[in-house]
């Protein structure tokens, strides 16, 4: 690009601060973009992990919570302090390759009616090896959805830029002008779905989300919540409902409904029993029965 329009790096950062300083340092020694600015917003972490922060990267502007908000509201706080024209929300366990940000920005360039931009995924402790390559849309029945090219080795099968359903929130760069058409993230959901809800409303105003496979990203994947424990199972079962009572019309939501009373509930609660994990079950259960008491927390 002849001009380089100021882009704000905006990550989480959630008792993982080692993973947030090899974060930043990555962007110190891979990225070839100078106009930026880097945001970092602690979600309550145990420790004040500022010292650390700035250790690595000087010029960080770091934002400290009062309590956990959540991937929505974290983030959100770091968009309104943001001032670039292209803001780029990406998770703390990701590390950066050159041009990523050069190549993400170059759709905004050719293509106006780019909402969000998202590069390609390999596995950080498996490169070269595709984890996300765009998304397929969310399955009707299941109400669940799955990542173009994932496992694949990455042979070059998806190196055309295309369209895609929705963005991938471990790394989306977001036009200002688009965020300020669409909203912000939506808050209710604090961790899971809440970026395909997200490209659902980018898309009934009339955006595009761009799949960039010149843009590569590294991640480690799930190093704050780990892979799988109780709260991601609480999150994940509430907000696969949520996000499809917000976005299926009524036949759709129906045709889910009646597969989730049918098929999710006995196979997931029979599959926590065996395997003895009480704690999911628990989680699971609970996740179902917020949709009739929003009181009930994963607490």
């Amino acid at each position: 690009m002849s001009e380089q329009p100021l882009v704000s790096i905006i990550t989480l950062n959630w008792n993982t601060t080692a993973v947030t300083c090899e974060f930043l340092t990555s962007i110190k020694e891979q990225n070839t973009y100078k106009n930026i600015e880097v945001i970092v917003v602690d979600n309550a972490s145990d420790q004040d992990p500022t010292i650390a922060i700035q250790s690595i990267f000087t010029s960080a502007k770091i934002i400290r919570n009062k309590k956990n908000l959540g991937f929505s509201a974290g983030n959100n706080i770091g968009i309104k302090a943001a001032c670039g024209k292209y803001l780029f929300i990406v998770n703390n366990d990701t590390e950066f390759t050159p041009q990523l940000i050069e190549s993400l920005l170059n759709v905004f360039q050719h293509n106006t009616d780019a909402g969000i931009v998202c590069p390609k995924f390999h596995y950080y402790f498996n490169k070269g090896v595709i984890e996300y390559a765009g998304y397929r849309p969310v399955n009707i029945f299941t109400g669940r959805n799955g990542m173009i090219g994932n496992g694949e080795n990455d042979k070059g099968q998806y190196d055309t830029l295309s369209k895609t359903n929705y963005a991938h929130g471990g790394a989306m760069m977001v036009s200002r002008t688009a965020i300020e058409n669409v909203g912000l993230l939506p808050e209710l959901f604090f961790l899971y779905y809440e970026e395909l809800d997200w490209s659902v409303k980018f898309k009934k105003k009339g955006y595009s989300i761009y799949f960039q496979p010149q843009a590569l990203i590294y991640h480690k994947e799930s190093m704050s919540t780990g892979k799988a424990n109780p709260l991601k199972t609480f999150y994940l079962t509430r907000n696969r409902i949520l996000f499809m009572r917000r976005n299926m019309p009524v036949h759709g939501f129906s045709v889910f409904v009646i597969y989730f009373i049918l098929f999710t509930v006995p196979k997931n609660s029979l599959v926590f029993l065996l395997k003895r994990q009480t704690k999911h079950l628990k989680s699971f259960w609970k996740g179902i029965w917020w949709h009739f008491n929003h009181r009930i927390t994963f607490q």
